[in-house]
């Protein structure tokens, strides 16, 4: 009797707890609702009497709101009552013309934005974070930035299309240094030059590049084949008001399994007409770089996402690995699950057996240099050779070097390089400068949109471009951020960042880890693997500057790169072997 009545003694307790919990989270959303209601009550007020005049009647009611997103973050009136707070902040800027209260509105839309990426009124405050950047602030290369987020973080929210037209229409005024080629083209004035065509070709891969003597303003079709007036499947690009003059080689044979050859003319008074013939390709990309301006047209055999792999024996291959084996000497377990972030095709085994090592800059570009010490493009070439020995001797990989001696090299050039030989990982190695010399540090940097202002400097300057141009990559980072390189980019990135750095600060101090970023270099662009760029220092610290000089140290960034991309293999067959 004593066990039943403890049981139904129990029942009543669990019962009245249940009763208790549900009671509370009723009376939660009856309050947030109020508060809201309340605040919204506060709002309307303020904006329809002459207390808009006064700062201390905004705070108040922005106050109101702040209390809900604060106490109740969870609930579903946060979001709302978040967007009006920084609605409010920037209603209050016209009145106040303080900046601090534009600031608050910007951190507040950027919270919503990025706390509550689902909510419906999320799209809308990424556009009010690109509108206040353009109108308010004045900077229309970040408010560049500002609206391509919406276009890409939220291809389903209903701001879509106002942001893809205030790209547009920023694109405009942004497009080749303060917007020349918008001059240009309505007054009629001087046409640019078709320089130069080029190419570099394999079977399955081939990069051309159409030169230019300034920037222009182009448009790409694919035509359908034409049996009966025997014409291929053809890819044609439009230079408006440009000319192609006598002394280029318009008329170039590739003679390929993709393409046949690529021929530049006239097509009207205002319009270079440049051709590709197609043999049989399966996609296709198409992007533009500056300083100087050119156009990159990749074309593929396949399209991106590789076919499944159906050869078991392939598949198990990678269980013979070097680094496998060393995964399971060293005592690693199993993943429990594999991680979405790796491609299909990496979860089937595809195993990392060829690396391109690209030594940044080279011949007529010495990189950043302080006098009388190395510059980067000879620290940068050999740090490559110490870690190529490395990656041969202990991950038995195969390594290229997209050059091995001091020679001028493109920066399309060293990505074509590393498409063509099929590289499993392309690392672009580079050497940091600031206007500081106390600044200090490594850090590994993946393909994306630029964060920080920090990020673009760099991008700039690795780039040889302006700042400004940096926003202009709108069609490249629309198509980068859906493709899964890009979180393999980024696990690789934070792999070789971490043991880049483990193996520096055992025997030198003062060193420091600046992390994991991302920024829009042109030498990552249109890598068809998983790609980032190291600065392993900065040659503008006094102290990196002696030790980057020194073997020992090179040796040592060599090694911890080596590491890094060790434990990336380790990581992707670990998650192969739990499949």
């Amino acid at each position: 009797m004593r066990k039943k009545a403890c049981h139904v003694l129990l029942f009543i307790l669990g019962t009245l707890f249940i009763v208790g919990v549900y009671d509370g989270v009723c009376a939660t959303k009856e309050r947030t609702k109020v508060l809201l209601e309340k605040s919204d009550l506060c709002k309307k007020t303020l904006l329809n009497s002459s207390k808009k005049l006064y700062r201390h009647n905004w705070i108040h009611c922005i106050k109101k709101f702040q209390q809900i997103y604060k106490s109740y973050p969870k609930s579903k009136e946060a979001p709302v009552a978040l967007f009006n707070a920084a609605r409010l902040y920037a209603l209050l800027y016209k009145y106040s013309g303080k900046s601090k209260d534009l600031n608050e509105a910007v951190a507040l839309y950027r919270r919503l934005a990025d706390k509550y990426k689902k909510h419906g009124l999320a799209d809308d405050a990424q556009y009010r974070i690109g509108e206040i950047t353009y109108k308010s602030l004045h900077d229309p290369a970040r408010a560049y930035v500002e609206f391509l987020k919406v276009d890409v973080n939220f291809p389903k929210g209903d701001m879509r299309p106002r942001a893809k037209k205030m790209l547009d229409t920023l694109a405009l005024k942004l497009d080749s240094a303060d917007g020349k080629v918008v001059k240009q083209v309505k007054a009629g004035g001087k046409k640019v030059s078709i320089k130069d065509i080029r190419y570099w070709s394999t079977p399955n891969y081939t990069r051309v590049v159409v030169d230019t003597d300034g920037p222009v303003k182009y448009e790409h079709h694919l035509l359908k084949a034409d049996p009966g007036h025997k014409k291929p499947r053809r890819l044609y690009i439009d230079f408006k008001n440009a000319r192609v003059p006598k002394n280029i080689d318009t008329d170039l044979a590739i003679k390929n399994e993709l393409l046949q050859r690529a021929r530049a003319g006239q097509f009207t008074k205002n319009t270079v007409r440049v051709v590709l013939d197609i043999e049989k390709i399966g996609g296709y990309d198409i992007f533009h770089l500056f300083d100087p301006f050119r156009i990159v047209v990749d074309v593929r055999r396949y399209p991106k996402e590789p076919p499944k792999i159906r050869d078991k024996a392939a598949a198990n291959s990678v269980k013979k690995s070097p680094a496998k084996k060393r995964a399971v000497q060293r005592g690693y377990k199993k993943a429990k699950s594999p991680d979405k972030t790796v491609s299909l095709a990496r979860q089937l085994g595809l195993n990392v057996k060829r690396i391109v090592i690209d030594p940044g800059h080279g011949g007529r570009d010495p990189g950043c240099y302080v006098r009388g010490a190395m510059r980067e493009k000879s620290i940068s070439l050999s740090i490559a050779k110490l870690l190529a020995k490395r990656l041969k001797k202990e991950l038995g990989c195969e390594v290229f070097l997209t050059r091995d001696r001091d020679k001028t090299l493109s920066l399309e050039r060293r990505t074509a390089i590393a498409n063509m030989k099929k590289a499993d990982l392309f690392i672009s190695l580079h050497v940091n400068a600031h206007k500081s010399k106390n600044v200090r540090g490594m850090e590994t940097y993946f393909l994306n949109m630029a964060t920080d202002k920090g990020a673009v400097m760099v991008a700039a300057r690795e780039n040889a471009t302006s700042e400004k141009n940096i926003s202009d990559l709108q069609t490249i980072l629309n198509d980068l951020m859906l493709n899964t390189k890009i979180y393999e980019s980024n696990r690789l990135a934070h792999r070789v960042q971490s043991g880049m750095f483990s193996a520096i600060k055992k025997g030198y101090g003062g060193s420091r880890s600046l992390g994991v970023k991302q920024a829009p270099f042109y030498v990552l662009i249109g890598a068809e693997m998983p790609a980032i760029l190291v600065e392993v220092g900065f040659l503008s610290n006094p102290t990196e500057r002696k030790r980057l000089q020194t073997k020992k140290y090179q040796q040592r960034i060599a090694q911890g790169i080596c590491d890094g991309i060790e434990a990336y293999i380790e990581s992707i067959e670990l998650v192969y072997q739990a499949r």
